[in-house]
């Protein structure tokens, strides 16, 4: 293979749904603006990090403070926000819940070495292919140390409590790739999934963690059958790069080809 093609730990589930609109993204540069949903996971995710590090730094930034940071990225978001049915008050109203209840339900419970752990590029020469992308977290657990990854969305926590993990192997063994070679650390503990739903009532607002384990198995082959990472190196390679109407996200609020995508007629 004469080029190296780098993915995004986080779009390697829309290179397997929707080759199409991957390509369109990640290799042509097209853009969609963001929309609420997204928008409310920042605003968590950037609460959070601020109030976990203060943790680790021993900074002792409280609960309230922290949410500050979730309040800012709902109003002053980085990209374009295009809000539909949702509404930035509404947003802020649940970010500011999550945020309360991770800090009082989950962290205290963390024992984390790290947090939003960047990597810019990891090289697989043999594949053709680099992966970048941010790990949310780096936990000590009896193993040794594992990665967290936080997910919000309205179906992120079931009524039982169980948090969905199924579906997700691959993702947290490329974000436990990219942790061990940014951080330096042997990564061999379960990943963990800390799921948050975006519910408008507080009572439905639902909080809790899986584990993965052995996240990494299914990203290389077994010498009969090719890993994930093996038929993303394939299908990017080919360029052929079809697309799927099927997908749950062809719509014209998602793709940014979806007004001229051949695949839909």
């Amino acid at each position: 293979m004469n080029s190296i093609i780098t993915i995004r730990a986080s779009s390697l589930g829309t290179l397997f749904d929707c080759p199409a609109r991957w390509a369109a993204t990640h290799i042509d540069g097209l853009r969609m603006p963001s929309n609420g949903k997204a928008t409310l996971g920042k605003a968590v995710h950037a609460s959070t990090a601020v109030f976990d590090q203060s943790t680790i730094d021993g900074a002792g930034i409280t609960i309230d403070e922290s949410a500050a940071a979730a309040v800012d990225a709902i109003t002053h978001p980085d990209d374009e926000v295009v809000w539909g049915e949702d509404s930035p008050v509404d947003a802020e109203k649940i970010a500011i819940s999550l945020h309360a209840k991770y800090c009082q339900q989950i962290a205290p419970k963390q024992q984390y070495t790290a947090v939003e752990v960047t990597c810019e590029k990891l090289e697989i020469a043999d594949l053709g292919i680099a992966l970048s992308g941010s790990t949310d977290r780096i936990r000590r657990v009896a193993e040794g140390q594992a990665i967290c990854d936080l997910k919000t969305g309205k179906t992120a926590v079931g009524s039982d409590g169980t948090v969905k993990t199924a579906g997700h192997a691959f993702q947290m063994g490329v974000y436990e790739l990219l942790a061990q070679h940014s951080a330096g650390v042997p990564i061999t503990g379960p990943a963990q999934i800390i799921g948050m739903n975006t519910a408008k009532t507080p009572a439905s607002q639902r909080i809790g963690t899986g584990e993965i384990v052995g996240a990494r198995d299914v990203l290389l082959g077994d010498g009969e059958s090719p890993g994930v990472l093996e038929h993303a190196s394939r299908l990017i390679h080919s360029g052929s790069f079809f697309g799927n109407p099927k997908s749950m996200m062809c719509h014209q609020a998602y793709c940014p080809i979806h007004s001229t995508c051949k695949f839909r007629k």
